[in-house]
């Protein structure tokens, strides 16, 4: 596993750590006022979306690979309503903060 504070891009850090901590304040704060994001495939609401797969059920994510440049990461990621699973992540950045990602299972 990444320890998150070895992430590559500082952007993506901010994120995993927000998520890491349940810390809703800085998981907005790392997203641009218009981000955008996708589930399998599928775009959701990043509000309705965070609120029920990280922060109302203890979300984790444990980064076990990361590549381009430390955009796209493989993460082992948990909580309290599906357990623990591989999943994928991809990430659009712009000006320090993730103005989109996409997750699903990897």
């Amino acid at each position: 596993m990444i320890p998150p504070d070895q992430l590559t891009d500082p952007t993506v850090r901010a994120f995993v750590n927000a998520v890491n901590a349940g810390d809703r304040s800085a998981f907005q704060a790392v997203l641009t006022p218009d981000a955008t994001m996708s589930d399998d495939g599928s775009d959701r609401d990043i509000a309705q979306w965070a609120d029920k797969e990280i922060f109302s059920s203890g979300g984790h994510m444990d980064v076990e690979k990361e590549s381009d440049g430390g955009l796209a990461l493989i993460v082992d990621y948990r909580n309290d309503t599906w357990g623990e699973m591989r999943t994928a992540w991809r990430f659009v950045t712009d000006g320090g903060r993730v103005s989109r990602f996409e997750t699903g299972q990897a």
